[in-house]
């Protein structure tokens, strides 16, 4: 009688299991679904101004790290978390290797931004049960920033009030030249 209430007892506790195993099998499709959506990053790629770009193209790190945004763009949140310790390292080299050409208080604060969501980012995607919104917030959040360090960029050669009115004197002075020599030759005519 024992052997019977044992074995009747082994089958209902297998059976609990199976039904267990089956409701997780269910939570991980979710979960697989939830990763395979795509970014939606609603913020244009600013772009940089040409005496800004002409820095930027020099500086290898910044190209890379603007590839490795631009393919978030069509990145899966599994992409972006496969991905994030080489998004991390790229963020930190680019931090580590501004040129003095760049250097100001308000670029490196954008690239000290960048680095920590970049760091961030990598450590939502280590977890052992990473979250797929925690990583798809902080991967558009990456984007975001990303963008305001080019903005920052192109404020380092926005003219000062003070130039763009010396650039407005100079090119009124060449007016007034070109008028005066011209003039001479038209009461002729």
């Amino acid at each position: 009688m024992n052997r019977y209430i044992i074995l009747l007892l082994s089958l209902v506790i297998f059976s609990c299991k199976s039904d267990r195993d089956t409701e997780n099998t269910a939570a991980n499709i979710i979960d697989t679904s939830s990763f395979q959506k795509k970014l939606k990053i609603d913020t244009p790629d600013y772009a940089l101004e040409p005496d800004a770009r002409q820095y930027a193209l020099n500086w290898v790190e910044f190209i890379t790290a603007q590839n490795e945004i631009r393919k978030m763009e069509k990145a899966s949140i599994n992409d972006i978390k496969n991905n994030a310790g080489a998004i991390a390292q790229i963020m930190e080299s680019l931090k580590n290797s501004v040129p003095d050409s760049l250097r100001s208080v308000a670029v490196e604060a954008r690239l000290n931004v960048v680095n920590t969501k970049a760091q961030l980012l990598q450590q939502y995607a280590g977890r052992q049960e990473p979250m797929p919104q925690d990583i798809r917030q902080t991967a558009e959040e990456l984007h975001l920033e990303f963008n305001n360090l080019k903005l920052q960029m192109n404020e380092i050669f926005l003219k000062t009030l003070e130039e763009f009115e010396k650039e407005l004197d100079e090119f009124e002075l060449e007016e007034r030249e070109a008028d005066s020599i011209t003039r001479p030759f038209q009461q002729e005519l």
